[in-house]
């Protein structure tokens, strides 16, 4: 599987038949996190709720840091936000001693603090239920019959678990990068800048997965040698010869099935499902390799995202979706089964204001 086969995944429901326009402005693609932890009130951390536009987390983050005086690694937070879009979300600063800093003096069009609270515990990378979203699609031409046709089956049965076209950075550059570190070329890498690249490369052959289960009319219909995860967690088991009981199960979506997050370790499945990823991953040895190389173990993803409180509005040449998806989802794997959308942040410059 090369690079550029990432924008030729195969649909769940048939080609779109619908076109349009999304981020035309920051506030048609707005985000709001869904915590995990409610504040207890007490502690050296201060939890910020930061209401962000048009802005990147990891900046954002690095002007919490100068303005409370302390070091970039005091200031965490539980996930990365879409720059290109109106997001909020919670960071955690620890002030160990330090006076509390007036955060209204960042306020700008770029960010601003919502509300601050005493916590007990550093905010952990992952610690959120997930996300809402609210998006809206201009210019929307094509059959609209068809789209709510399409709108209703994925509020039924969900939508394939593709990782968006984000998580490879722009052109693939997460991916030329990737390949350059496992072949010696780039070295002293930063932690993170080495995990966007690590986590590319495990994108890029779970979709290649999925696709191959999507494009047989699988992805949501269980072969032996299954390995489901339950709803909402990293939690799996195996499922050698799906019965009954499974197959109810994956109706009410309490389980899905899975596919890998390469590594090193056991496969964790087995029969057809590990011959048919065998088959698909075996040309891929030189993305495998060097996952298992740096030392990245064995995991499991669900291939099938269930979409929850999906509404829609849609009037004259404007959609509007309103829906929730679990941590780790990418809200565009929605949107691309249902419109053929063009990105306006890649067809003109916003403002720079961020690194």
């Amino acid at each position: 599987m090369t690079e550029q086969d990432n924008r030729l995944l195969p649909f769940a429901n048939g080609t779109p038949r619908c076109s349009g326009l999304i981020r035309s402005i920051p506030e048609d693609f707005m985000v709001d996190e869904i915590p995990l932890v409610e504040p207890d009130g007490e502690g050296e951390h201060r939890l910020l709720h930061v209401e962000k536009r048009n802005s990147n987390t990891a900046w954002v983050a690095g002007q919490l840091a100068r303005l409370a005086g302390v070091s970039r690694m005091d200031v965490s937070y539980a996930g990365l936000k879409d720059r290109h879009a109106l997001t909020r979300q919670w960071f955690s600063v620890r002030l160990a001693g330090k006076p509390e800093p007036d955060w209204s003096a960042l306020e700008s069009p770029e960010f601003q603090v919502l509300e601050s609270v005493r916590h007990s515990r550093k905010l952990r990378v992952g610690a959120l239920k997930g996300n809402r979203f609210r998006i809206r699609i201009r210019a929307l031409e094509g059959d609209t019959k068809a789209l709510q046709s399409t709108l209703e089956t994925i509020r039924r049965e969900g939508v394939p678990n593709y990782f968006g076209e984000q998580r490879f950075g722009t052109d693939d550059a997460n991916l030329r990068s990737a390949r350059a570190l496992f072949n010696g070329e780039l070295k002293r890498v930063k932690r993170d800048k080495r995990g966007f690249y690590l986590s590319a490369v495990r994108a890029l052959l779970f979709n290649k997965v999925l696709a191959a289960r999507v494009e047989a009319g699988n992805w949501n219909r269980p072969l032996k040698g299954e390995r489901m995860m339950l709803a909402g967690t990293r939690s799996s088991f195996a499922a050698p010869s799906p019965d009954d009981e499974i197959m109810e199960r994956l109706e009410r979506m309490d389980i899905h099935l899975s596919g890998p997050l390469w590594g090193r370790g056991e496969r964790m499945v087995s029969g057809e499902v590990a011959a048919l990823e065998s088959a698909l991953l075996e040309p891929e040895q030189f993305w495998c390799e060097g996952l298992e190389r740096f030392g990245l173990q064995m995991e499991r993803r669900a291939l099938r995202i269930a979409v929850s409180d999906l509404t829609w509005n849609q009037r004259d040449d404007l959609l509007e979706l309103d829906f929730r998806l679990p941590k780790g989802c990418f809200a565009t794997a929605l949107l691309r089964e249902c419109v053929d959308y063009r990105d306006a942040s890649s067809l003109k410059p916003f403002r720079e204001s961020s690194t």
